[in-house]
């Protein structure tokens, strides 16, 4: 069982050590079955806590149970770019970010950048390949 020094443990560290989701956990807290201590926006669960929720039986999580992922982290460069057209790309970046299944998909991160010097749009994409590759083919219809 890890925790910090202070033997508090994160909501992740108690989920994996139970074998349940992360929200399980939160819902655990929200209803009083566990302590919890709450440090700005995260929770710290005491280990005694989850030793007594357990009854006194913790099971380390298993190394091959764990979920494989696959990310990828790609920059998009468009020259000679209007400021007004780049407006437009990325509005149609953000429609796509909202339509996507936040559920199912791995979290995504997108980050744009217009130098009106250069006339040139970078636009940063960490995600799941498939996410990335669905936004690369919307991208490669502005170009």
């Amino acid at each position: 069982m890890a925790s910090d020094v202070l033997g508090l443990m994160s909501v992740e560290q108690v989920a994996s050590s139970l074998g349940v989701h992360v929200r399980t956990v939160r819902r655990y807290i929200h209803e009083g079955r566990l302590r919890a201590t709450r440090i700005g926006r995260l929770y710290r669960i005491p280990a005694t806590e989850l030793t007594a929720l357990a009854g006194g039986s913790v099971r380390k999580a298993d190394p091959q149970r764990l979920t494989r992922h696959c990310e990828a982290s790609t920059v998009v460069q468009i020259d000679a770019i209007a400021p007004d057209a780049a407006m437009r790309v990325m509005t149609g970046i953000g429609g796509a970010i909202k339509g996507r299944d936040k559920l199912s998909d791995t979290p995504l991160r997108v980050d744009t950048v217009y130098d009106e010097t250069r006339a040139r749009l970078k636009i940063i994409v960490t995600g799941s390949l498939s996410t990335t590759v669905g936004l690369l083919n919307l991208l490669e219809s502005y170009a």
